[in-house]
Formats: structure tokens, sequence, C-alpha cells
């Protein structure tokens, strides 16, 4: 029950704390403590997608040669158990978004995330270029999720480096598994052609690092983290090259957990952030 809920995938949450990070809120215990509820209210509501999507694709995990393991499709958890523990972690969440002072746009946001996640798992997911956008606000909604949790206005530069980022990640998701599993695992990978998903996930790359670029020069934090640009670049670089290894498959927790080189490069860039912005 506790792999249904994928905890693994909970680092993508972080996501939630950068909006407190930039705005240099760090140092304010009341709001990290309330941003931390809420990255574990976004984490139950993020279990529940994961629930609710290993339901509708058991016949397919079934034929998949990595998902066949997951806890329902290998029969590990019975259905009925699923969808009770899935019931749980919706009131659950709500009371944590709560307490960390979640307002009304932040409950939007959650049910949103749901709203459009169902959907994904009920046929968008098998529209080319839709599903990828699905995933892409997914992560988008995380940040402005900790922004409202937070009482901060995320700018314009920095949404659009979030969205050019999340498309990165979510194609070269795709990408490679066409490569590693096929069409069959997927309806709408049988309409994409692996030359363009490297184009596209190049393609978000390279914008994701100019709009980053644009926002460390006009984010009013002075010119400091525009020092970060060439170690934001390398991070891309390192990450790519680890997606383009055979034996990848393509899920941004796996790249960055598997990789050694990616959690020292991150583990620098958040030092780096941290002096800059803190004067640490």
């Amino acid at each position: 029950m506790i792999r249904l809920m994928r905890p693994k995938h909970y680092l993508k949450n972080a996501l939630i704390l950068l909006p407190l990070v930039f705005a240099r809120q760090l140092d304010e215990p009341d709001v990290v403590l309330r941003t931390l509820i809420g990255v574990l209210a976004f984490s139950a509501v993020a279990s529940v997608v994961y629930i609710i999507n290993d339901l509708r694709d058991v016949r397919l995990d079934r034929e998949h040669p990595v998902k066949r393991n997951r806890p329902i499709a290998s029969g590990a958890v019975p259905v009925p158990v699923a969808v009770a523990q899935a019931a749980v972690l919706i009131p659950l969440a709500a009371a944590l978004s709560w307490l960390a002072g979640s307002g009304v746009v932040g409950f939007a946001l959650l049910a949103g995330y749901v709203l459009i996640n169902v959907a994904y798992s009920f046929g968008l997911k098998h529209v080319p270029i839709l599903d990828v956008t699905i995933l892409a606000v997914g992560f988008v909604i995380r940040v402005y999720y900790g922004a409202d949790i937070a009482d901060i206005t995320v700018s314009e530069w920095f949404y659009l480096t979030m969205f050019a980022f999340s498309f990165f990640v979510s194609f070269g998701k795709r990408r490679n598994e066409i490569l590693q599993t096929g069409t069959a695992t997927r309806i709408a990978n049988a309409r994409y052609v692996p030359a363009f998903l490297d184009k596209a996930m190049y393609l978000a790359s390279a914008v994701t690092v100019v709009f980053y670029s644009l926002w460390t020069i006009d984010s009013g934090q002075g010119k400091g983290l525009i020092w970060t640009v060439p170690l934001v670049l390398v991070i891309f670089l390192v990450y790519i090259l680890r997606v383009e290894q055979p034996d990848q498959d393509g899920d941004p927790t796996d790249v960055v957990t598997g990789s050694a080189t990616l959690l020292s490069l991150l583990a620098v860039y958040a030092g780096a952030v941290v002096v800059l912005l803190y004067g640490v």
C-alpha cells in the first residue's frame, strides 16, 4: 500500500518550495512550516491520482515489462483496498491543506490537479501533445500551490521557465518510453516519432535556460542569480545525457535519484542560490 502511493515521486513536490526560496522567506519559520505541510497535502493528492491511474491502467500495466510489478497490476493490493486507500487520502489532503493555510485558490489548484489527471487517465493521455501538456500543467500547479500558501506572486518569467522545464522533462519521459517499450503500452505513443520527441525535448531545454536567464535578470533579486545560469546549463546537459542512456525510462525522479553527478550538481545549485539570496 505504501508503494501504491509512490512516495519516491514526492520529490517532484519540492517544486512547491521554490516560490518560498526565491522570495527570500526561508528565514520565516511560520511560512516554512505551512509550506512543508502543503507539500504533505499535495503528496496525498498526488498519491490519489497515482492510485486512480493504476486502477484505470491495470490491464495495460500487466503487459508492461516494468509496470506489471505495480501493486494493483501484480495483485499485491486488491482493487477494493486501493479504492478505500484513495478515499481516505482525499479528506486527509484537504485537512492538511487547510492546516497549511491554503486559500480558495489553493484548494482550487488541488481540485484542478485531480480533475485534469482523472481526465488524463480516462482518455486524454491518448491524445498526442495534449498528454504531455497535462503532465506539464501538473508541475506548474505545484509552483502556484506553494505560492498561494506563502502568499507570493509568481513572476511571468518564472512561470514561463517552469512551463518550459515541465515540457522538457515530460517529452524526455515519452521519448524513453517509446525507445524502451515501443508503442504497445500507451496509445498516444503510436502517434509520436522519436525524432520529434528529441527535437521537442531539446527545444524545451533551450527555452527553459533562456527564460531562466531572463528571470534572473528581471527577478528583482539583484544580478547575483545570473551567475547560476552556466551551472543550470550544465545540469541540463547532464540530465539529457542521462536520459539518452539506453537503460533509462525517462522518469525525472528516476533520472535524478539515479545519478550521483546530478544530485551533486543540484546540491551545488541549491547552495549557490542560498548564498546569493540570503548571504549565508
